[in-house]
């Protein structure tokens, strides 16, 4: 195996160093934790009778007398996601496993999933970001009975993961396993889908064809296939050793993903403190694990959303990363994986070119990841390097491909895409924000045009459809934040802007808001911060400033006139945002949200320091 690389080496010393006091902090609540007692016995008599009224009679015998430890589920299950119908079978796979191994199981709570595919251009997606808090939110209630001994996390798609993970790190004390529910079939390919949905936006096409490809697309129970955040949340928890390994992206409703389910139940019976082989959330999740997952992300070109996640979820571990952290990575990480929207491949021809045990094992072997980490399975991330097969009903592991099945898809760390990860950082007198170039054309990469200003995606739609946008220019939309409206995902804009760059326009977007994982071939800066509604220089541009997106440089910035700078910002209208669709529900959550780069999160610093 290949020495660490010294760049990853270096990052993560310096996250380390940054994150010492607040990390200690934290993992002062696992050195004060007992976890040799069943976590129930801490509550009075009749506290304990509570937890035990509504179980089957062998698990209330072994809740009020017995040491079998108890495991709590969260689930985000519902059946209008297909990402989560799945999980509706779960509880009883189990709760039957753990009786399996002298364990007792019970769902602890539910959390919300809701789906960006379905609020997307509409009011409900201002919820969405605020969402992941609220699923944190609630994991911490369901935990908050303080009976359980570990805990499965039955969640998938874009906020839920992190809301869950985020939720259950600040019970450091307890194991957690994160357990997948895996991708529907292949359907309509991602390409010809994205086709349709310009055409569509150009007016060639109607709803009724549109309405056709979307369910041929999306069209049975199972994660969406595209390498948006659902994907890129499950290559992370590989990687940061939550799941059993290879359970990513196994189809759901099938043997290996039952097998792999009830394997992830005995595994969280074997890890609690009432064992030997205690593995506490809070030691799993490390800098290492943190940099690994970053190091996922770069290496297959996976979501921007993860540039507000990532921190989110390292500081509620008491870990502190940057967007340098991640540009540095970035520069040493070779892009190995093209998977829609950096390809025309989906998830499931990833998974069968090699998947993650490939990946995980170049990724060792190069240097590029910790393998000293303190996984779920108890073994280093080595034993990731493996994929999961049934011999008979028996669920066994064996090693990932030698070498890729197909290299037009997934590639080893010698021969990549691209010599350096497909997300980076832009910086310059608009801020700081990101950028997916994975999927960016080479001669696209660097914009320099006018900026066209508006204050919403609805806007942006209003003018292409009049032909105002049929020119080159940098499209602004602003007000877009967290603080603002609770920074939307603008997902609507590809198509429109797709079409502009194909009629041969230069074209860019730069945005205080975000694109989402299925950012595409247009050069999109998103995330800037400081936002618009705080005073930001993107306030203060107007129409026919001679805006510079660098997506190759990492610049951001106004090029003319001079004295930009000097205008006072533009004072936006934000009151249409603050009511309807549940909307002033969240005024607290808008009111207290910190920076992207932050993480976009209305909670406090956990850890002050």
């Amino acid at each position: 195996m290949a020495a660490l690389n010294p760049t990853i080496e270096a990052v993560t010393e310096r996250i380390r160093a940054r994150s010492a006091k607040r990390r200690q902090r934290y993992l002062d609540l696992i050195d004060a934790y007992d976890a040799t007692k069943p976590a129930r016995t801490r509550l009075a008599e009749a506290n304990q009778a509570h937890t035990s009224a509504g179980c089957a009679a062998i698990d209330k015998i072994q809740l009020l007398g017995g040491r079998w430890p108890s495991i709590g589920i969260v689930t985000a299950y519902n059946d209008m996601l297909s990402a989560h119908q799945p999980y509706e079978r779960f509880p009883e796979i189990i709760r039957q496993a753990a009786r399996d191994v002298n364990a007792v199981a019970q769902v602890a709570g539910g959390v919300p999933a809701m789906c960006d595919g379905v609020t997307q251009g509409f009011e409900g997606m201002e919820l969405s970001l605020f969402s992941r808090d609220t699923i944190a939110l609630g994991t911490a209630i369901a935990l908050s009975h303080a009976t359980f001994d570990a805990a499965l996390l039955l969640g998938i798609c874009d906020k839920i993961v992190p809301g869950l993970l985020i939720g259950a790190l600040r019970f450091p004390w307890l194991p957690v396993i994160l357990v997948p529910g895996g991708p529907m079939p292949s359907g309509l390919p991602n390409k010809e889908k994205a086709a349709r949905r310009q055409l569509f936006a150009e007016g060639k096409i109607g709803r009724e064809e549109l309405l056709q490809a979307e369910a041929e697309s999306y069209h049975s129970p199972g994660t969406c296939t595209f390498y948006g955040t659902a994907n890129s949340n499950q290559m992370m928890m590989e990687l940061m050793g939550l799941h059993l390994p290879g359970a990513a992206f196994v189809n759901p409703n099938t043997p290996l993903r039952d097998a792999l389910t009830i394997a992830a139940t005995h595994r969280a019976a074997q890890i609690t403190g009432l064992g030997n082989d205690y593995r506490p959330i809070g030691r799993v999740v490390d800098e290492r694990a943190i940099v690994n997952a970053m190091v996922g992300l770069m290496a297959t070109g996976g979501s921007t959303n993860h540039f507000i996640h990532l921190p989110a979820i390292a500081l509620a571990a008491g870990i502190e990363i940057t967007w340098d952290d991640f540009a540095e990575i970035s520069h040493v990480t070779p892009l190995m994986a093209r998977i829609y929207p950096n390809g025309s491949a989906d998830v499931n021809h990833f998974h069968a070119a090699g998947g993650m045990g490939f990946l995980t094992r170049e990724l060792i072997e190069a240097g590029l990841a910790h393998d000293d980490i303190a996984t779920v399975s108890g073994k280093s991330l080595r034993a990731y390097a493996q994929e999961p097969i049934l011999v008979g009903e028996t669920l066994s592991w064996r090693d990932a491909p030698a070498t890729s099945a197909d290299e037009s898809v997934l590639r080893g760390a010698r021969v990549p895409f691209a010599a350096d990860g497909g997300l980076r950082l832009l910086a310059g007198g608009l801020g700081r924000a990101c950028v997916k170039v994975s999927a960016v054309a080479q001669d696209k990469r660097v914009v320099e045009a006018p900026a066209l200003v508006f204050d919403s995606q609805a806007e942006v739609q209003a003018a292409f459809k009049r032909g105002e946008l049929d020119r080159d220019c940098v499209v602004v939309v602003r007000g877009q934040g967290p603080r603002a409206n609770g920074m939307p995902e603008l997902h609507k804009l590809m198509p429109l802007l797709g079409a502009l760059q194909d009629r041969g326009f230069k074209v860019a977007l730069a945005t205080d808001g975000r694109m989402s994982g299925a950012s595409g071939k247009v050069l999109a800066a998103i995330h800037i911060t400081p936002e618009a509604a705080e005073g930001g220089p993107l306030a203060k541009v107007r129409n026919g400033d001679l805006l510079r997106v660098d997506g190759e440089n990492g610049v951001l910035d106004v090029i003319s006139p001079a004295d930009w700078r000097e205008r006072a910002p533009a004072q936006l209208d934000l009151a249409a945002n603050a009511r309807g669709m549940g909307r002033e529900l969240f005024g607290l959550f808008r009111a207290n949200a910190c920076s992207a780069e932050r993480g976009g999160s209305a909670f406090p610093d956990y850890d002050p320091i």
